[in-house]
């Protein structure tokens, strides 16, 4: 969220053409089923609004007209879960919208953070399985036919949306929430004087950069799905490989070691708590892996998603085979900071924070 908050400020800084939008959306819908531990705390129908502010692009950049022209903006978002025990959530996102049909489609991707006011209590709340802890992160999409500018700057839209709320299993529990819903609202351009787009190059959009290679260290916090075991910081240092295949996307592959304190204390816990599950305490927790990925670049930022496989898998632990996917940042052509979640299947392990080098 930071990473296009920052986007959006040097944008306005270096773009000749201003053009502002806000929009309200009310929403109601219901909580899906992704997990059967989490079947007692689908009871209603949630429902809430979403406000945002984001600014018009016309192609200035060579990005903004391979992408349709999109914008790019910050939403507040309101959600009452209508359970008792699951409470309310106040969001804050970074927000991209991009167009189809000749612009009467649009869909939002936004990435961002929430609170809830109801977490897990071991004492007060012990049955919201979905959140460990107060501060959530969270992530919606919104799929929306659009009007723009029916009367006087007014217009309206409506569509389906989707929100999600989970803390990478930074603190247990976190079986997260996903919220199915049909919303509507209006939109108001500030400026009602439309602007000229810059025409989008001709021809196909070629890639051109040699294989690159880089380095990566990626940290975090988090917990077992044992409550109460506390939690733990985890390192994982990632060489990778890339190829850019256009100016829109990129395979990467690469290879990992993981160090978890975490996952340590979890076998420890096998071990002495009388399961005779053959878990003897003396199992490295260290894993070995490697990965396939692709990128997909939006000007300094990017869409990661990869699978990974254990090559070195000493004690199974959620499964040989692992997902990540995210959200990276160029600040420099070498320099890049990503926010990822690693994943087993729907079952998250960790919220990575990485920094890296690309040489």
């Amino acid at each position: 969220m930071l990473f296009c908050v920052i986007h959006l400020y040097v944008s306005a800084q270096t773009e000749s053409k201003l053009d502002y939008t806000i929009d309200v959306n009310n929403f109601y819908g219901t909580i899906l089923k992704h997990n059967p531990d989490i079947s007692h705390l689908i009871t209603g129908h949630p429902s809430g609004v979403i406000l945002s502010f984001q600014r018009k692009t016309y192609g200035d950049e060579a990005w903004q007209r391979l992408y349709n022209y999109p914008d790019y903006g910050v939403s507040f978002l309101y959600q009452d879960m209508d359970n008792q025990y699951l409470g309310e959530h106040y969001g804050v996102f970074a927000h991209y919208n991009f167009y189809f049909l000749k612009r009467a489609l649009m869909l939002r991707i936004g990435q961002g953070a929430s609170y809830g006011n109801k977490p897990y209590d071991q004492d007060k709340n012990f049955r919201n399985v979905a959140y460990g802890s107060h501060l959530v992160s969270a992530s919606y999409a919104l799929l929306q036919f659009k009007k723009e500018n029916v009367i006087k700057g007014l217009g309206v839209q409506a569509g389906l949306g989707v929100v999600h709320y989970s803390n990478g299993n930074s603190k247990a529990p976190n079986k997260s929430t996903n919220t199915l819903f049909l919303n509507a609202g209006l939109t108001y351009s500030i400026d009602e004087e439309s602007q000229e787009y810059v025409e989008k190059e001709k021809g196909a959009v070629k890639g051109g950069e040699p294989i690159g290679f880089g380095f990566i260290l990626r940290s975090g916090i988090n917990e077992s799905d044992v409550v109460g075991s506390g939690r733990f910081p985890f390192y994982t240092l990632t060489a990778f490989a890339d190829k850019r295949l256009n100016k829109k996307s990129a395979l990467l592959l690469g290879t990992e070691v993981f160090f978890s304190k975490a996952l340590e204390r979890y076998i420890d816990f096998r071990a002495t708590g009388g399961f005779n599950d053959g878990t003897s305490g003396d199992e490295d927790s260290k894993r070995v892996g490697v990965f396939l990925g692709h990128e997909l670049r939006v000007n300094r930022i990017s869409v990661l998603t990869q699978v990974g496989y254990y090559a070195y898998y000493p004690y199974d632990f959620e499964g040989q085979t692992y997902l990540r996917a995210g959200v990276r940042y160029y600040f420099t052509k070498k320099v890049l900071g990503s926010l990822t979640v690693k994943s087993h299947a729907a079952k998250a392990e960790a919220m990575e924070f990485s920094i890296g080098y690309r040489l």
